[in-house]
């Protein structure tokens, strides 16, 4: 396939911002593509080389991937610097400059895997001189390339693909292109993607064999699982109700969730709940695990939790934060926050995958798998049968110092649900018994500039939940209050990779920030209480037509949640349980509103 082929459909995709547009132009490429080429096409069309879990990255920064402009068009890196002055997008500042004839300056037009073979010689170069390397690549690349080809080329290496196409929306496209498009067959695709999250092999299995080939993606050690996800709930009392009187609680534990690859021999990998491979943070956990687990290849899910290494008390999330993503100083930080692992679920014994047993058998598994150490411990757990026993439970997690508690059903369809969010299990905190105390995960989607003292650096962030229905993030509050001086400072450098010239299609807002972010970084907020919005969409018309929901007061908590993605934070029908849930409902609904 001819990659102007492929340039012609991201043309395409990025000039609709409907889903069902959008679905439909990548059925018309799927159907058109060998089995063979499907998995890298389908990476490309992510914006990626490899399954995210496997961390392969370009590693091009945006003043090598300037020069390399410069060299494969034959300008002045002075006349680069002033088009992406002037563009705001080196992709689109390369497709300026390329040379506007049809013919490249060499060879035949460029190939899809040319591109993409090209692209991962860049990834895997490394070491002295991998710098020029990649430069030299690239430039090969570019010089190659019609002005469309250099755009997206460009904009790939620096992780800004800007397609708007989400993984849910490739499901769709492969329910409908390999199979019939019924609900049964994008389930079935979903399902796949759920245990491996590789789009890519699923594309090629459906394309090659239909969704019978499907049933042949088992969970393997080495590659994640999407993980279960939790609903929330107002009391213990709506717990048990909703659980038929009877409930597994363990403590919630407030850390990092993790999920632990345990091979027959071969060192172990731990992914976060982003599916992000976090084994180099969290040596003492790799050391630990083999001789906590007593029959292996397994997979174990868990909570990576500070503690305090003179009182073995449970310490805050903050500090197991300052882990994450370092590469130096790791022993002093082992010493300096020791941390835990608290193991809740197993999906995988030897042979034997779990995820479909319920959720009895998998904790009387995992009971007879995991040795208690040090550093490695089972989560602790208690079986309740009325609201007393529960409340104890839960003052006993409080104590210990968790957040809350975590109830799972014990009912034989109790089975682990992969990247699914359900009642299943509910997830109760210590907050809840408040009028809103409960936090919030929002997602960054834009900046506002500060004024007075916050002159000349943000002094507000636009935050948007997500909405897993529309696919899209939906306003719900500009939070200024919480930031220290040090904070301000980093937050350009922090947000600058994620920055966009115009409004990203999937966000929906009313508000017009200064800078706009595609939707990836996510953060923490409280704030006094949700009312009734004509300002934020977020559930527009869920309570009242004319209205959405927006949090009154927001403050930042300190915490960024790097073990989140976009898709993974607070949701639309989240923020509206918690509307619900409120002591004091700021905006009863009279008349023909109708309840919330």
């Amino acid at each position: 396939m001819q990659f102007a082929d492929l340039v012609a459909e991201y043309e395409r995709l990025e000039a609709t911002s409907k889903r069902l547009e959008m679905r439909a132009i990548l059925v018309d490429l799927l159907r058109k593509v060998d089995p063979n080429q499907l998995p890298p096409l389908v990476y490309l069309m992510q914006g990626e080389l490899r399954p995210e879990f496997e961390g392969v990255e370009l590693g091009v920064a945006d003043s090598l991937a300037a020069r390399a402009v410069a060299l494969a068009t034959h300008a002045p890196e002075k006349a680069v610097t002033e088009s992406l002055r002037r563009t705001g997008d080196l992709g689109t500042t390369a497709e300026e400059l390329a040379p506007k004839r049809a013919a490249r300056l060499e060879g035949e037009p460029l190939r899809v895997d040319e591109v993409y073979s090209g692209l991962t010689r860049i990834a895997t170069s490394t070491g002295e001189g991998s710098q020029e390397l990649k430069i030299r690549i690239l430039v090969e690349l570019l010089a190659r390339a019609t002005p469309g080809e250099a755009k997206y080329i460009v904009r790939f290496v620096l992780g800004k693909l800007r397609l708007g196409v989400r993984e849910m929306t490739i499901v769709d496209a492969l329910s409908f292109a390999f199979a019939d498009g019924s609900k049964e067959a994008r389930a079935a695709v979903e399902a796949a993607y759920n245990r491996s999250s590789d789009l890519g092999l699923v594309a090629e299995k459906v394309a090659r064999q239909g969704l019978k080939g499907l049933r042949q993606i088992g969970i393997e050690v080495g590659r994640p699982i999407r993980p279960m996800l939790a609903e929330r709930s107002p009391d213990l009392a709506d717990v048990l109700k909703r659980m038929e009187g009877r409930a597994a609680l363990e403590y919630k534990y407030d850390g990092l969730r993790v999920q632990a690859h345990i091979p027959a021999s071969g060192p172990v990998k731990l992914f976060s709940r982003r599916l992000e491979q976090i084994s180099a943070q969290f040596p003492e956990l790799i050391a630990a695990l083999p001789s906590s687990i007593r029959r292996r290849p397994a997979i174990v899910e868990g909570e990576c939790v500070p503690v305090d290494p003179e009182t073995d008390e449970l310490r805050p999330f903050q500090e197991v934060s300052r882990r994450r993503g370092r590469k130096y100083d790791l022993e002093r930080l082992q010493e300096e926050v020791p941390v835990r692992l608290f193991l809740f679920d197993v999906l995988l014994e030897g042979t034997t995958t779990t995820v479909d047993e319920p959720f009895p058998e998998r904790r009387r598994c995992l009971e007879g798998l995991v040795k208690d150490t040090e550093r490695v411990r089972l989560a602790t757990q208690r079986v309740v049968t009325s609201l007393s026993e529960a409340e104890r439970f839960f003052e006993e997690a409080i104590a210990a110092g968790c957040e809350g508690v975590m109830a799972k059903s014990l009912a034989d369809g109790s089975t682990y649900r992969a990247g699914a969010r359900g009642f299943w299990w509910i997830k109760y905190k210590r907050e809840y018994t408040h009028a809103l105390a409960d936090s919030i995960d929002g997602v960054v989607v834009g900046a506002f500039y500060g004024h007075g003292r916050r002159g000349g650096r943000y002094g507000a962030l636009l935050l948007a939940v997500y909405n897993p229905d529309e696919d899209r993030f939906e306003s719900f509050c500009k939070v200024g209050s919480g930031f220290d001086d040090a904070t301000l400072e980093a937050l350009p450098h922090k947000l600058k990779p994620y920055e966009v010239k115009e409004r990203p299609e999937s966000i929906v807002t009313e508000l017009v920030p200064d800078v706009w972010f595609r939707p990836a970084v996510v953060l923490e907020v409280r704030g006094a209480e949700l009312t009734l919005s004509p300002i934020h969409p977020a559930g527009k018309g869920l309570v009242r037509p004319d209205a959405g929901l927006a949090l009154r007061f927001p403050r930042f908590t300190g915490r960024w949640r790097d073990d989140k993605d976009a898709e993974t934070a607070t949701t639309t029908a989240e923020l509206l349980s918690l509307y619900r849930s409120q002591v004091r409902q700021i905006s009863k609904p009279s008349g023909g509103e109708g309840a919330p």
